[in-house]
């Protein structure tokens, strides 16, 4: 279960990317009211906002290039200004990787629930892509295992009797059995490339 994080948010930085609008008061005073560093930035970002907490961006009028990152990368938590429900506007908001939103006009109602959730899905969505990563990595190494067993296989072993010299070999090298299979392949690779140059270029 996903703990949600509500410690205070004061002194946390916010970057509310927005026209210059009186419809946007509610919003920045009831910021300055949470706590926050509140900056104001049209017609982008500037590159201390990567350096925010949050940022809060107008799905309505803002576009691609006006962001630091690329959609759905961002390094904090957005929270998406709403007051268009047309779908296109809709999927380009989700596709810069909203995590809580407002609707618009904004009130000062709202706005505290809306900095945790995102807070929360943000750091839920990073989580998940760095249990992704940690599982693509180890099938990663369960392959290069596989091909390196299979180069002593090829050699006239048995699989366990290739498997076990990988595993000597690794702890002979005084390295994690993957490291040490990932340097077998690589280096067979480096001699197949070899053989192969040396045949091409016999008479």
């Amino acid at each position: 279960m996903t703990q949600i994080r509500t410690d205070n948010l004061g002194e946390a930085k916010a970057f509310v990317l927005h026209r210059p609008h009186p419809s946007m008061q509610p919003l920045l005073r009831q910021l300055h009211v949470i706590g926050l560093d509140v900056h104001e930035a049209w017609p982008e970002l500037p590159a201390e906002a990567l350096m925010a907490d949050f940022v809060f961006y107008d799905a309505d009028m803002a576009h691609e290039e006006q962001f630091l990152w690329k959609p759905g990368a961002s390094p904090m938590p957005l929270v998406a200004l709403i007051g268009s429900e047309a779908p296109g506007r809709l999927r380009w908001a989700m596709t810069m990787g909203a995590h809580a939103q407002l609707l618009k006009p904004v009130s000062d109602k709202g706005i505290y629930a809306a900095l945790l959730v995102a807070r929360s899905n943000f750091d839920r969505a990073n989580k998940a892509a760095a249990h992704i990563t940690d599982l693509e990595t180890r099938l990663s190494a369960r392959q290069t295992i596989v091909q390196a067993v299979m180069i002593f296989v090829l050699r006239g072993k048995s699989q366990a009797e290739a498997y076990e010299l990988l595993r000597q070999t690794a702890m002979a090298w005084r390295m994690p059995i993957e490291e040490a299979a990932q340097r077998l392949v690589a280096n067979h690779s480096s001699e197949k490339v070899s053989d192969d140059s040396q045949r091409i270029d016999l008479p």
